[in-house]
């Protein structure tokens, strides 16, 4: 069993916001597997179901961001998982926005929520997939990753939901290597990689 977790706020009034990519990469893989998110626990909103032959819990975890890792460690807690069975999928503002990158292990990258989880499970060696929401000039980093996107960034961003998830059922198939050569490399917004 593995657990997928997306990062994001709880509340109508941070929806379709930058920061809230993590939760959006969720709703797209929730709805290409049939998964409904329609379970209430682990301080979090859940669907459970079937990547191929890997069952799997998807998280929104409900705990605002920067407590995020208190969900998801009562989560692998309950099933008895390792955090090497945890995917967990989060914006990024050192990334163009489109962008992704796919790490097996790291540091929270100064991301609050990631700094929450590697805190509450102890350790770092978990599989991430990080979501470009790039950064702007001249506004301060909270006004900025929880303002909406714009058109052109929803655009570049519906493409990186579809490439995340392509990321994610690699590394569910045990294809990390391939996850990581396909999306790590520097592609320019609105070009395609082939899978």
């Amino acid at each position: 069993m593995k657990i997928i977790a997306g990062l994001g706020n709880p509340g109508r009034g941070y929806e379709n916001t930058r920061h809230n990519a993590g939760f959006d990469a969720i709703d797209r893989l929730a709805f290409k597997y049939e998964i409904p998110l329609n379970e209430v626990k682990h301080k979090s909103i859940c669907g459970s179901g079937f990547m191929g032959n890997e069952r799997v819990l998807l998280m929104k975890p409900q705990t605002y961001m920067n407590r995020s890792g208190e969900a998801i460690a009562k989560a692998l807690h309950y099933y008895k998982l390792k955090p090497s069975d945890l995917i967990v999928v989060f914006d990024d503002v050192n990334l163009m926005p489109g962008q992704i990158r796919v790490r097996l292990r790291g540091s929270s990258g100064g991301h609050n929520g990631m700094r929450s989880i590697i805190y509450c499970i102890s350790g770092n060696v978990f599989a991430r997939v990080k979501i470009g929401i790039g950064k702007e000039d001249g506004k301060t980093l909270s006004g900025y990753v929880l303002g909406k996107f714009t058109r052109a960034e929803s655009v570049l961003l519906d493409e990186a939901y579809s490439n995340a998830v392509s990321a994610i059922e690699l590394l569910i198939s045990g294809e990390a290597d391939r996850a990581m050569n396909v999306f790590n490399k520097k592609v320019k917004a609105g070009e395609k990689e082939d899978l």
